[in-house]
């Protein structure tokens, strides 16, 4: 009882300040639509629509969470919404539908948004409900006014676009189904309209979010940075957790407690805590394994807080001390991570990044015998991922790779190499590969099960780059220092 109580002070306090900044996020909410109307224009209309609800399994529903298009440009995470933009509106530019209240389903499933709490938490004034929204395209579309501005005008530029054949309609088309897949519900609109109305055309407001999205606001990184230093705190929590005997599982409660204590609304993605052999397996998510004397702890794991989540990694060894052959790897690791550091500034891309810790990959996997040659891509053997993303409202944040980085721009440099049990004889048996598996099968067997991965999270701000997750141990003797630390303080109780 005491712990409940405890949670739910934890939460309202959370809550509190949430709304104590409410002024400031519906501000920054209400630039972001006005830069994505700038950029449509006023001949267009925007259309989104909230993520579903996803069964978990029979009559349970898996957490509900919103798509990151409509919370960027509203922070509304209730179902059953819709954002329509008009720029060239007279007044009502932005509007909103809501699900209707309902007794019966909320005693079931909880409160539904009123249009006061809709238009306090989005900042936008004109709010309708989703019964509405067909006949509201209905009217917009037929060129009549909807609803109390028949004798306005207010719509008139719309009108007057779709009038001359140059209106524009955008939605979210990305990913497109493949000629055999079933249409998803937006391609189903985009089809029903098309055979309706006419004097526009539609468009993939993909890339206009996303471009939005890549340079984050300053109330965005505000928020990404207080993300981050909630999952470096769950990161030393799971340092402090982690020794031989305690399982993978212990780890991740760990980290996930300093989640929710700390007011974030979960993690970002699923935490992946894999120790000796798992920490081969890239999204290993069971989490079922002791941990074992001599073995490495691969933990990639991060917080959402606020929609907004960094992505750390840290490797360690759960004894506290590296094992000579867990060094030569980390070494390179670390190398690699460190080179890729240098290279991310204004004005470079992902792939310049990307290129510096392959070349240092590709060398000290040379150097130990795990790769014959360093001119081709035999070392993607070992180094099986690409060391760069984008990170904000989903890990994995949507971006143009090929943008040069700029001010405002977060991303992750995670070099790795994973040395995994059984991959020289799943190889095939060409003569090239036969003469390699030959050549390194030696060195393999010294080296078999280590898998170590180094992540950190990155701001590019005006004075330079901020490495976010700078506060969680990297380097080796730093690491085996902190480990010590609290090995001892077990010992001790």
């Amino acid at each position: 009882m005491i712990r409940r109580f405890l949670f739910a002070l934890v939460v309202v306090f959370a809550l509190r300040s949430v709304f104590a900044s409410g002024g400031e996020f519906q501000d920054d909410l209400k630039a972001r639509r006005a830069r994505a109307m700038e950029q449509m224009g006023p001949q267009s209309m925007l259309v989104l629509w909230s993520a579903p609800a996803k069964v978990y399994s029979r009559d349970v529903d898996y957490k509900y969470r919103q798509d990151s298009n409509l919370y960027y440009l509203t922070g509304l995470d209730q179902e059953e919404t819709v954002l329509v933009l008009l720029p060239g509106a007279r007044e009502r530019k932005e509007m909103l539908f809501i699900k209707p209240r309902d007794p019966v389903r909320e005693h079931w499933v909880g409160h539904f948004l009123t249009r006061e709490e809709a238009t306090a938490q989005s900042g936008i004034a004109a709010i309708y409900l989703t019964t509405e929204f067909e006949s509201f395209i209905t009217s917009l579309l037929s060129r009549t006014p909807y609803g109390s501005f028949r004798e306005q005008n207010e719509f008139d530029a719309f009108f007057r676009a779709l009038d001359s054949g140059q209106g524009r309609l955008f939605l979210i088309l990305s990913p497109r189904p493949s000629l055999s897949e079933p249409l998803d519900p937006v391609h189903q609109f985009a089809n029903r309209i098309k055979e309706r109305f006419f004097g526009f055309s539609i468009q993939d407001a993909t890339n206009l979010l996303r471009d939005l999205r890549q340079i984050k606001t300053a109330y965005e990184q505000k928020n990404l940075e207080q993300s981050v230093e909630i999952s470096n705190d769950a990161h030393l929590a799971g340092m402090r957790t982690a020794r031989p005997g305690v399982w993978e599982y212990e780890v991740e409660a760990a980290l996930e407690y300093v989640y929710r204590s700390r007011g974030a609304l979960g993690w970002g993605y699923p935490s992946i805590v894999a120790s000796g052999p798992n920490a081969t397996v890239l999204h290993y998510q069971q989490g079922t394994r002791r941990m074992e004397a001599g073995d490495l702890l691969l933990v990639d794991a991060a917080a959402n807080y606020q929609y907004l989540t960094g992505d750390i990694t840290r490797t360690y060894p759960v004894s506290g001390t590296f094992s000579p052959p867990q060094k030569d790897i980390y070494r390179i690791v670390l190398a690699a991570q460190e080179q890729g550091i240098k290279a991310a500034k204004a004005g470079s891309k992902l792939a310049d990044i990307q290129k510096r810790t392959v070349e240092v990959i590709k060398d000290g996997l040379f150097k130990l015998g795990l790769v014959t040659d360093k001119s081709g891509d035999q070392y993607r053997t070992w180094s099986t991922h690409g060391a760069c993303h984008w990170i904000g409202m989903d890990v994995h944040d949507t971006g143009d790779s090929s943008r040069p980085l700029a001010p405002g721009m977060a991303f992750v440099i995670e070099p790795g190499i994973y040395i995994r049990e059984g991959v020289l004889d799943n190889l095939p048996k060409t003569s090239e590969n036969l003469s390699f598996i030959e050549k390194v099968r030696p060195v393999y067997e010294k080296y078999k099960n280590i898998g170590v991965r180094i992540e950190d999270s990155f701001l590019l701000t005006e004075s330079g780059l901020k490495q976010l997750s700078a506060k969680v141990p990297r380097g080796i003797e730093e690491i085996e220092n902190y480990m010590k630390s609290q090995s001892s303080q077990h010992a001790g109780r």
